[in-house]
């Protein structure tokens, strides 16, 4: 379900898919090949929402800000993940259950574990690998993790192309 609020009404590139099931609102943009899956809330009442190329959002998440927030590319947000924060860097991994509060920012190629709390204005770097509640960084992402986020991501434009083909 796709909503206008207070004026703004979300941009979806062509290619992008947005599950019937799905409620985004407001000021959001989608980039070329993401998804966003059943049971997913973005809301930009608040503050503009953009989302980047090639990034999914899995069932069940919820993405709201009171400030400016930006996804990057080639993201893979797994399912139930709370995303509250200011940024989200490039080839990233955030695993299930995951939250990610207020101010948050994360770097390039870093992979959040699942269940993890990313904590209000906590910055983590780019390439690392943060686990536990308050998360808290446990080493660096190796090329090996990199490439199997890449593989994720491209299994899931697949998908998301049968979905919206399909008209699902």
């Amino acid at each position: 379900m796709i909503k206008t609020v207070h004026g703004k009404t979300p941009k979806l590139a062509e290619s992008a898919f947005v599950s019937e099931a799905a409620y985004v609102a407001g000021d959001v943009e989608i980039g070329e090949h993401s998804s966003v899956w059943p049971g997913t809330v973005i809301r930009g009442d608040h503050a503009k929402i953009t989302i980047g190329k090639n990034t999914q959002i899995e069932d069940n998440c919820t993405v709201h800000s009171g400030t400016p927030m930006t996804i990057g590319d080639n993201v893979h947000i797994g399912h139930n993940v709370v995303v509250h924060c200011s940024r989200i860097g490039n080839i990233v991994l955030i695993g299930n259950h995951a939250t990610i509060s207020e101010y948050a920012e994360i770097g390039d190629f870093c992979v959040v574990g699942a269940g993890a709390l990313v904590t209000p204005e906590m910055k983590i770097p780019d390439r690392t690998f943060v686990v536990g509640v308050p998360a808290k960084a446990k080493g660096k992402v190796t090329d090996e993790r990199i490439a199997i986020t890449k593989q994720s991501v491209d299994v899931y434009i697949k998908l998301a192309k049968e979905y919206k083909e399909q008209g699902l």
